[in-house]
């Protein structure tokens, strides 16, 4: 990858510095329009995870592509709002928020999703007329590890399906307006029978709440990260689930609608992160290439041991060599192990690809770094969406006091 809808990135590089996120709109579009022509349902909505990647020029792209807006926090809330979004296109699905957050959500319109029972008692009581969603925890353990595996026993989202009972006696006391139930078990799922199960659990839920008239699946589709690499079949996954949810539909004899909140899948493959060689450093077992950047940037690989590609494009036909890759920050930040890079020389650009999820919205200031900026691609266009901080960001919020 050296181009980007017909820009070169050595030469956005090069405008722009580094280290440096670009986005390519196109493949974002590209695979919103994949995802909603999977499905064969007569309401489909899907809602983009922002927390994914959370730059407002991005929520306006989801935006124009006619998605909706996932939240999980009020921050969240605002950013959609000034993308533009209406109040009641965005799903608010935080969880261990407080009152406050909640009576915040309220007063500004948005979709509410409950997911234990303080809050449920607390809405019931305060808010008896305004329609809710309930998260469910089906008790499945799906995902590609543990961190990402949110609905399993142990796990601190959703309320048990094994409570029912009290859920059903919490919404018929205070005669709550159920419009919803949700579920997410979990990311990088690449076997579709895992969400045919959940559904299979969660529409038992469904059956006891005659107000329902949306069921959200959440997300969790496994995005290729390498060459030749497993990933969700979108298209067959959407043929068996639109089967499953029809035919559940018509059991019912009554038209639900289906949601969806994919973030990872949206923007992954959409971004890429550039970096600079600052120095390769031979050891007597490794040979490091250190750059300009750290787990500060992109911690993905030392938070989930994820893995990004990482390709020379700065020196694209050079002889084969191992590397490790690794930052610059005090702790071992290692993007990388025993990589197959083209020679690596000083000042060389390395480029990270599946850079688009989870990289730029982790990052932060540890060791006082500065975070990097952002750069849209869009119609054969680049746009700098998002400015390299200064030392001044630092400071911003720190008043100066005489000790």
């Amino acid at each position: 990858m050296l181009e980007i809808q017909g820009l070169s990135i050595l030469d956005m590089v090069s405008k722009y510095g580094a280290p440096l996120y670009i986005y390519d709109s196109s493949k974002m579009e590209s695979n919103y329009k994949q995802f909603v022509n999977a499905f064969d349902v007569p309401s489909l909505k899907v809602h983009y995870a922002c927390k994914a990647l959370s730059n407002i020029s991005i929520l306006k792209l989801f935006k124009s592509f006619g998605a909706g807006l996932d939240c999980v926090s009020s921050q969240e809330i605002r950013l959609g709002l000034l993308a533009g979004f209406d109040p009641k296109d965005i799903l608010f699905t935080p969880n261990n928020i407080s009152e406050a957050e909640y009576d915040f959500a309220v007063k500004l319109g948005v979709n509410i999703t409950i997911d234990n029972f303080e809050m449920l008692e607390y809405f019931g009581s305060t808010y008896p007329g305004i329609p809710v969603c309930i998260r469910i925890n089906p008790h499945m353990m799906a995902g590609g590890n543990r961190k990402i595996s949110v609905g399993h026993i142990g796990s601190k989202f959703g309320i048990s399906i094994h409570q029912l009972p009290l859920i059903e006696r919490i919404v018929n006391s205070f005669k709550m307006n159920v419009k919803g139930i949700h579920v997410h078990t979990g990311s990088d799922i690449l076997d579709s029978e895992i969400f045919i199960r959940a559904a299979q659990l969660i529409l038992s839920v469904v059956d006891k709440f005659e107000t329902v008239d949306f069921i959200d699946f959440g997300s969790g589709f496994k995005v290729a990260y390498k060459e030749n690499d497993l990933s969700t079949d979108i298209n067959e996954f959407g043929k068996e689930f639109s089967e499953m949810f029809n035919k559940y539909c018509v059991a019912r004899d009554k038209q639900y609608d289906l949601h969806f909140e994919p973030g990872k899948y949206m923007v992954s493959d959409a971004g890429y992160f550039l970096v600079k060689s600052n120095v390769v450093k031979q050891t007597t077992a490794t040979t490091f290439v250190g750059v300009d950047s750290g787990m500060n940037h992109l911690i993905r690989p030392m938070f989930y041991d994820a893995y990004h590609e990482i390709k020379n494009i700065s020196n694209p036909d050079g002889k084969k060599k191992i590397y490790s890759v690794v930052g610059y920050i005090c702790e071992s930040d290692t993007f990388g192990v025993d990589r197959q890079l083209t020679e690596v020389r000083k000042d060389d650009i390395l480029c990270f690809s599946n850079a688009g999820a989870y990289c730029y919205s982790m990052s932060s200031n540890y060791n006082s770094r500065y975070r990097p900026a952002e750069v849209l691609i869009h119609d054969g266009k680049d746009y700098l969406i998002r400015e390299r901080e200064k030392f001044e960001d630092l400071t911003r919020n720190q008043p100066s006091i005489e000790i």
